[in-house]
């Protein structure tokens, strides 16, 4: 597999729903009675890196719906009083939220980075919902209570951007520079993809999205315990807090040219999948593998709605 450029195209008309706290803006391709696969983005991406992976759904049968998640894009939050918290619990109430909001009883839950954690905190404490699970690197729901014990110095680089957005300069930085962030991010944590300026324009035009700031600050604060969260998530938190085990039918995969998070993931987490699971490694897929190797991504949906 070699990472490449992915298309070009812009994935529209987008469609919106009130859902939980959020009016969601979403795309959607294939039949509307076909099985659901929820695809969910991470930071600092958006909906496209599902560019190629939703129309090759949709070719096999499979209803694809593509979420921008809080604080980006054109989701907006229904009240301007709702705290702008980019919390664990949050991003995972969201994803039941859209099911509810659109009457899906179950879907395949599929993402990568804070996708993927919305994924696994979706299966874990809903596994009513979800026909199975596709996350890159594996568990991904945070032990906050453990999150300050560090990990070994070559493990801490990668995660520059966390400690800068600790402090106001990394708020203020963030801020004034988007874009060149995001830029960054996607040279060191995807070295193999050939992405150009117009991709990343087309991803970074979700980031001036009037919430995206507040909610990745808070988000990676969250993370440390250094901020609260929403008083509305407690509950979630604290089953999040268990680290609850995974029971439905999961395909993680980890890409081998991942610069952020290091391929040894599915090996390190796998006590926490107590149902079927199967891990892959991607060879050259950097961390937004779907938009890398969107086939290896597809593949692995379809697997779970075949099953």
């Amino acid at each position: 597999m070699v990472s490449r450029a992915s298309s070009s195209q812009r994935l529209e008309p987008l469609r919106h729903v009130d859902a939980g706290v959020l009016n969601i803006a979403y795309y959607e391709t294939g039949p509307a009675d076909g099985p659901v696969a929820l695809l969910l983005h991470g930071f600092p991406y958006d909906i496209h890196s599902y560019v190629d992976v939703a129309p090759i759904l949709a070719s096999q049968g499979c209803r694809a719906i593509v979420p921008y998640l809080r604080g980006y894009g054109p989701t907006r939050f229904l009240d301007a009083s709702t705290p702008r918290s980019g919390e664990q619990a949050a991003i995972g109430a969201d994803l039941i939220a859209l099911l509810d909001a659109l009457s899906i009883p179950r879907a395949v839950f599929a993402g990568y980075d804070w996708g993927g954690r919305a994924a696994c905190v979706g299966a874990a404490l809903w596994p009513e919902r979800c026909i199975g699970l596709v996350c890159v690197n594996s568990y991904l729901i945070q032990d906050i209570a453990n999150a300050l014990k560090p990990a070994r110095p070559e493990r801490e680089v990668p995660y520059w951007y966390q400690w800068y957005f600790q402090i106001e300069r990394g708020r203020a930085g963030l801020a004034a520079d988007r874009r060149g962030i995001t830029r960054i991010l996607w040279q060191q944590w995807s070295p193999n993809w050939k992405f150009d300026e117009a991709c990343l324009e087309r991803t970074s035009i979700a980031h001036d999205n009037p919430d995206y700031v507040d909610i990745v600050i808070h988000s990676y604060r969250h993370r440390y315990g250094l901020v609260d969260g929403d008083p509305r998530y407690a509950d979630i938190e604290q089953k999040l807090a268990a680290l609850p085990p995974i029971s439905v039918p999961a395909i993680t995969l980890d890409g081998e040219g991942d610069g952020v998070a290091s391929a040894t993931h599915g090996k390190a987490s796998a006590a926490k999948f107590t149902g079927r699971r199967v891990h892959r490694k991607i060879p050259r897929a950097g961390h937004n593998l779907p938009q890398e190797e969107p086939e290896a991504f597809a593949a692995a949906v379809m697997e779970l709605i075949k099953a």
